[in-house]
């Protein structure tokens, strides 16, 4: 089961200044549909992440984050990931943030499995602004 959004220890952390979106290395590790992910996942797992010749345990490095205010809104934007050549069906994922002890971001539900075989495979993201980023803080 996937529950969307910013996790609630992403949200205290960010309070105590934990997180550095400018300077931490955010990661995008991907799921299946036995995976439970929602508001309470606290850091990166293994259990029930995706297995694939082309994914590499842990997911992807999320690339160009550039973080951004606007409107009331503060937020943080990156390239949409991607996996050249993979063969698995994933339900979700869950942004990371690998400097900083693989302490949660926030979770994503697809919203049904995405079965790929022996092809590329890229999340795309909705636009970076205030309105869609995916990290936001309103």
């Amino acid at each position: 089961m996937f529950t969307a959004g910013l996790t609630t220890s992403f949200k205290q952390e960010l309070l105590l200044g934990v997180h550095d979106l400018d300077t931490d290395v955010l990661k995008i590790a991907l799921y299946t549909e036995d995976a439970t992910l929602g508001p309470e996942t606290t850091v990166y797992s293994a259990t029930n992440e995706v297995s694939s010749a082309g994914y590499t345990a842990g997911g992807e490095i999320l690339l160009n984050v550039v973080v951004q205010g606007g409107q009331g809104t503060g937020y943080a934007s990156f390239d949409n990931p991607q996996w050249a050549s993979v063969s698995f069906a994933t339900r979700g994922a869950l942004i990371y943030n690998s400097s900083k002890a693989n302490r949660s971001i926030g979770v994503f539900n697809f919203g049904s499995n995405q079965t790929m075989l022996n092809q590329g495979f890229q999340i795309q993201l909705p636009a970076n602004n205030p309105g869609t980023a995916v990290i936001r803080i309103v």
